[in-house]
């Protein structure tokens, strides 16, 4: 009998991870139970509970862990390319589901539209990314594409670039997103900036720009409500 299988049984049955997401359902068990099913066991020194929950403790809970990679993740003792492959890939499955709703030609139809369906890839992201989704004449989505990532400036973000894109799509419209990462989305004056700058050449092109959403902590600004369209 090996030492990780005695140490699992040191924990009474129902404090057991697997036993208790069958008895009680998985919304029952924390981040890091749910975290020791996927890892399955530990190392000779600690039980796979402890081994999760240094895990969590390391990447200060699920948040930097959902854009942990690879390498971060292998360089936790006790935890090697398998166990990090796995945590990846039900990453991975979680995203994926919670965007489904949003990929089967998704309309726009208000601000708040736009911005639902950027805001669970954007929210954490922990570099300004710039972003425009290109739609029909539906207002359906049928294409979204990062344009640059860092901080803005009106220099850098080039209309050409974020146009270039929806003439190659036959984008009848544009929506630019960006976010902060700092959790506030209040407009800087280089947003404000950009903004009208895609506006103007979005006339002379024939390719409106319909808003420009910042993104913030499950929040958004419309820089169209505010008047700078």
């Amino acid at each position: 009998m090996s030492t990780e299988t005695l140490m699992i049984r040191d924990f009474p049955q129902d404090e057991r991870p697997r036993e208790r997401f069958i008895q009680h359902g998985p919304q029952s068990l924390s981040n890091h139970e749910l975290i020791a099913i996927l890892l399955r066991t530990g190392t000779k020194d600690e039980s796979v509970l402890q081994l999760s929950n240094r895990l969590l403790n390391h990447f200060e809970g699920l948040r930097l862990l959902k854009g942990a990679t690879l390498e971060e993740i292998t360089e936790i003792k006790g935890i090697g390319s398998a166990k990090a492959i796995q945590i990846l890939a039900a990453v991975e499955i979680g995203r994926r589901i919670s965007n489904l709703s949003f990929n089967d030609r998704y309309v726009i139809r208000s601000p708040e539209d736009g911005a639902k369906y950027v805001m669970n890839d954007m929210r954490f992201l922990s570099q300004e990314h710039f972003v425009c989704l290109y739609l029909n004449t539906k207002n359906q989505v049928i294409h979204k594409q990062t344009i640059f990532i860092g901080s803005l400036n009106a220099s850098i973000v080039h209309p050409r670039e974020v146009f270039r894109e929806a003439l190659k799509r036959s984008a009848a419209s544009i929506i630019a997103l960006h976010n902060h990462p700092s959790g506030d989305p209040t407009p800087s004056r280089e947003d404000i900036e950009v903004t009208k700058r895609l506006v103007e050449c979005g006339k002379i092109i024939g390719i409106d720009l319909l808003d420009h959403l910042i993104i913030g902590e499950n929040k958004f600004v419309s820089l169209k409500e505010k008047g700078y369209l």
